[in-house]
């Protein structure tokens, strides 16, 4: 099987965090987890070398922009700055990209070159939350949401900076092979597996000073009793505290409420089974505490895009013919 080829147009004065980011998650080799692997490929424009911001390095000239218009994923990491010059020939390479069917995502103030190319016309998108009205100004088309970690609207995706992308690489990976697959990825790159695209990309309010309370026990806790019916007074009396100063602590630290937290760990958790088991929905629906089919179709499409059916047809390892396409929003 030919290899998913990634492309990743690197402009002189990008951070280096953010070029690497890409090739540490799609170009490492994992024979033993992809039964397709990603290549990726480095294009500059041009014959020079380019230099790296931050950290001072140089890069030779790699693939050119045939690569990025042939690729099947494009990653187009951050600028040297929001008001860096957007070249007229990755423009048109992205927008060729994009015609041919690619998946094109930005890195922070990546973003702007996406937006220059009018693939965000109409569409959400994030960027680092210090850019993102500067993002809005210049392009009125865009729906800029500027709090969240990442967003992907349909083949086109976005993240804040830094440590945000490296979240949507994995969310990415997660989209072409499940979530058992981008959990060991994260796990060895000793990373949270999954944060969800929609929680705050910077907390914005102090902590409580609750003694004697940590989130992070409380999230271990309520992992393991997925199947149980847990009420957000139940997870207060668990740490110790008042609903009111639970619900504020999840939203300073995570960026959501604790139910909507606690839904989002049901469905990831019915990912789980229905990549790795052949119960049957009904019973998938009872392990993760959603009851019933109906109500686990209802959040797992919210939240993954698809059925329980079509993902379980598309990431069983319990099953042979396993599809290695994803249908998906993306």
């Amino acid at each position: 099987m030919d290899p998913h080829r990634v492309a990743v147009p690197v402009l002189d004065g990008m951070p280096l965090f953010e070029i690497a980011v890409v090739g540490e998650v799609f170009g490492m080799p994992r024979p033993d987890l992809l039964d397709r692997p990603y290549v990726v490929q480095v294009c500059t424009l041009g014959t020079g070398p380019v230099r790296t911001q931050g950290a001072e390095l140089t890069i030779a000239a790699g693939g050119g922009l045939d690569e990025v218009r042939h690729a099947e994923t494009v990653v187009v990491p951050a600028l040297s700055s929001p008001a860096a010059e957007v070249l007229a020939e990755l423009v048109n390479a992205l927008r060729e990209a994009a015609d041919n069917g690619a998946r094109i995502a930005a890195v922070c103030t990546g973003a702007f070159v996406l937006a220059a190319a009018g693939l965000l016309d109409g569409r959400r998108a994030t960027t680092h939350w210090m850019h993102a009205g500067a993002l809005a100004d210049r392009f009125p088309a865009v729906h800029v949401d500027p709090g969240v970690l990442y967003v992907v609207d349909g083949s086109v995706a976005t993240s804040a900076g830094t440590a945000a992308g490296l979240d949507l690489c994995l969310e990415l990976v997660r989209h072409d092979h499940g979530t058992a697959v981008a959990a060991e990825v994260a796990r060895r790159l000793v990373v949270p597996p999954h944060r969800q695209g929609g929680q705050a990309q910077y907390v914005s309010t102090p902590l409580p000073d609750v003694s004697g309370s940590a989130l992070s026990p409380l999230l271990d806790w309520a992992r393991e009793r997925l199947d149980q019916a847990l009420t957000l007074g139940l997870l207060a009396r668990e740490a110790g505290v008042t609903t009111r100063t639970l619900t504020r602590r999840f939203t300073a630290e995570l960026g959501l409420p604790p139910l909507q937290w606690l839904t989002s760990e049901r469905v990831r958790r019915a990912q789980e089974l229905l990549e790795s088991t052949d119960l049957s929905v009904e019973a998938v629906a009872q392990q993760c505490g959603l009851g019933t089919a109906a109500n686990l179709r209802i959040h797992f499409v919210r939240h993954a895009g698809v059925t329980p059916s079509a993902y379980r047809a598309a990431f069983s390892v319990a099953r042979p013919g396993r599809s290695s396409e994803l249908p998906r929003s993306l």
